[in-house]
């Protein structure tokens, strides 16, 4: 069955669910925008063909979609969350609903009882990280440590450290610190650079001490742009570890084995499949198989069509992905490294309510 979905925004990360939508018609359709820029209405109509409304209630009066995706400004994304889930319409937010603490708890205080939502955290999602995650839970590596994640900023990078190690809402000592770096300029949002310019960056390392198991949040801004700063994602198991496409883990206490995650691509030198991604084997096994072969996605919109996915299959019965709950503890601990960064000091969470709740939303 076709999903269909509204946007509420026309910003960068709302094309990215119109770019999955256009490049997998038989499996999601847009039926309506929401954007006050008559400019942006006007180019999103020529490149998407999607309808555009001025407010959610003109949208909601001439379209019935399944759920809502929320992608606008953090400072209105509270307000606009709510006015949606006020109405019936489940919500899938493009980000955590607030910025700060204090609008965070506003939101769960304010949310409508029973309504449903969502968050498109896509990194989890990525390829490789999934066909990471299959092969820790097959076991090799034994009791999971330690993570280092340098690959996103923020809740982001957070939300990958509880994956890899398993953390739900267990209280974390953090500490953290920020320091300026100097970068060549490379890729942005506006496209490829036109010049050599240096440019001020700052890089953030933190530690996150869940009691047994540690997190290690370090990253450069904009490092996932740069095209001469590398990507680090380590795990360790007190058996092996994974070190980015890197496996190391003992076969016994005498037996060493080594293995790399290796992408199976299509439209490579011989191959005339089509270019795209087929999927991701390790350890001599399939640990990823593409589900959006012959789309043509890059892996953050094969991660952002899964978070679709996976919220069509919410709203009809099926169970949360990543729900408000860990988005809140995620951006939650995210603010929490802030603050140790401003104090120069460690700092503790305490067990907030949505954990409290069971983290079921």
């Amino acid at each position: 069955m076709k999903t269909k979905f509204a946007l509420y925004g026309s910003g960068w990360r709302a094309e990215f669910f119109l770019r999955v939508a256009k490049a997998l018609p038989e499996q999601f359709e847009v039926t309506g925008l929401i954007t006050r820029s008559d400019e942006k209405a006007e180019m999103l109509t020529r490149r998407y063909g999607v309808k555009c409304y001025k407010t959610a209630q003109e949208l909601l009066a001439a379209e019935t979609p399944t759920f809502m995706v929320v992608s606008v400004a953090g400072t209105v994304n509270v307000d606009v969350s709510l006015d949606i889930l006020n109405c019936g319409i489940p919500v899938l937010l493009e980000t955590p609903p607030a910025r700060d603490m204090p609008s965070l708890l506003r939101f769960h205080k304010e949310i409508p009882t029973n309504a449903k939502i969502q968050i498109a955290e896509q990194y989890p999602l990525h390829p490789m990280h999934m066909a990471r995650l299959a092969f820790l839970e097959i076991g090799k590596l034994g009791a999971i440590q330690h993570a280092q994640i340098s690959f996103s900023h923020g809740y982001h990078g957070v939300a990958l450290i509880r994956k890899y190690l398993g953390v739900g809402f267990e209280n974390a000592e953090i500490t953290a610190l920020k320091f300026p770096v100097s970068v060549v300029g490379g890729y942005t949002r506006e496209g490829g650079p036109t010049k050599e310019t240096i440019l001020e960056k700052s890089q953030t390392i933190a530690m996150l001490n869940f009691g047994g198991k540690t997190g290690l949040l370090n990253f450069e801004a904009d490092q996932h742009r740069s095209w001469v700063r590398s990507l680090i994602i380590q795990v360790k198991g007190t058996h092996g570890e994974i070190f980015n496409s890197q496996i190391k883990y003992l076969q016994d206490y005498n037996t060493p084995i080594e293995s790399e995650f290796t992408r199976k691509g299509l439209g490579q030198e011989d191959n005339f499949e089509g270019v795209d991604l087929k999927g991701i084997i390790g350890n001599s096994q399939w640990l990823y198989r593409n589900p959006y072969q012959d789309s043509r996605l890059v892996d953050d919109e094969i991660a952002v069509a899964a978070c679709l996915d996976k919220m069509a299959e919410y709203v009809n019965g099926g169970k949360a992905f990543y729900g408000l709950a860990e988005a809140s503890q995620d951006q939650y601990l995210s603010l929490l490294i802030d603050e140790a960064i401003a104090s120069g000091k460690a700092v503790r969470s305490e067990t907030q309510k949505w954990a409290k709740a069971g983290g079921t939303s």
